[in-house]
């Protein structure tokens, strides 16, 4: 049976019997097909329904489509072994797919609520018309269909660690919120009050400039090197403590590289020790430190004699 386990920053880290190339098809396959058909359905229901609101959370939708395509894309591209042109392997890919994520998301915000400001003081609040029950009805099945969605692709990108599908599966939630938005203004447009589907648009389009903004943060963050954070250091600092024939840790630096890390150490070691009895525990602490901490790519290890 296979079976997974958590680093120490609780990310799934995949048994042997896991099949990446798989899950990556899965993930991608039940994103596109599922947002095309709920955009197709919600385009359709917000012209029948005569909801803008509506007919903007078609077009989140849609942009999903080309979210997750671009979230399977930049994975495979991360998967590919390191060559010549790029010896330290390709996995800043995610993060290139989840800065594009993220400018789809804010350009699809900005979008929506420049519509929305637009019905709000450019319009006529007397010509509004109330949207009809299929709007609505679409709105409760868009919550509820993309909410299962973000928990599904949450669900694989924590097993395969990957900060694009991650992006991606904020994506569906973020289209959830929205339509929460619209099944609001939708409702009150329907008691007598027009003008709030078109402040559901406007509502919508702040929790899509959030989600744009955490995205694009936490990719820019794995593209320029940033620590892994002071607990993960601490945590890898205890375990390398125990390891025999270490006296003392000296420093320990960590950096991001897209789904992955590189950590730098210096370590004291009994100076009395011949070079090939230190070079077999600085080899010891390496595969052990990589085996045990997964989300490392490279772990380089200097050594020093001990301050006698």
């Amino acid at each position: 049976m296979t079976t997974n386990k958590e680093n120490v920053n609780g990310n799934i880290l995949p048994g042997a019997g896991i099949d990446e190339s798989a899950i990556i098809r899965r993930i991608s396959l039940v994103g596109i097909a599922g947002n095309v058909a709920l955009s197709a359905f919600k385009l359709f229901a917000g012209i029948a329904g005569r909801s803008g609101a509506m007919v903007s959370d078609a077009v989140h939708s849609l942009s999903d489509v080309f979210a997750t395509f671009i979230a399977f894309l930049g994975v495979r591209l991360s998967k590919k072994a390191a060559d010549k042109v790029h010896p330290y392997g390709h996995e800043r890919m995610e993060c290139v797919a989840s800065l594009m994520l993220g400018a789809i998301l804010l350009a699809t915000g900005v979008g929506i609520g420049k519509a929305g400001f637009e019905k709000i003081f450019l319009d006529s609040h007397d010509t509004l018309a109330a949207p009809g029950a299929i709007a609505l009805a679409a709105a409760i099945v868009s919550i509820v269909s993309k909410e299962s969605m973000y928990w599904y692709t949450r669900h694989y990108a924590k097993i395969l660690n990957s900060p694009a599908f991650m992006a991606d599966a904020w994506h569906h939630r973020s289209d959830a919120f929205s339509s929460i938005g619209s099944l609001i203004g939708i409702a009150g447009a329907m008691l007598g009050f027009p003008v709030m589907d078109s402040i559901a648009s406007v509502v919508i389009c702040l929790f899509i400039l959030k989600v744009s903004y955490d995205i694009l943060k936490d990719a820019v963050a794995k593209m320029l090197d940033t620590s892994c954070g002071e607990d993960y250091e601490q945590a890898l600092a205890a375990y390398v403590a125990e390891s025999e024939g270490v006296v003392q840790i000296d420093m320990i630096h960590s950096r991001m590289f897209g789904n992955k890390a590189y950590v730098d150490m210096v370590l004291q070691v009994d100076g009395n020790l011949s070079l090939r009895e230190a070079d077999a525990i600085a080899e010891r602490i390496h595969g052990s430190v990589e085996e045990h901490f997964s989300y490392i790519k490279h772990i380089t290890i200097q050594l020093k004699p001990a301050n006698q």
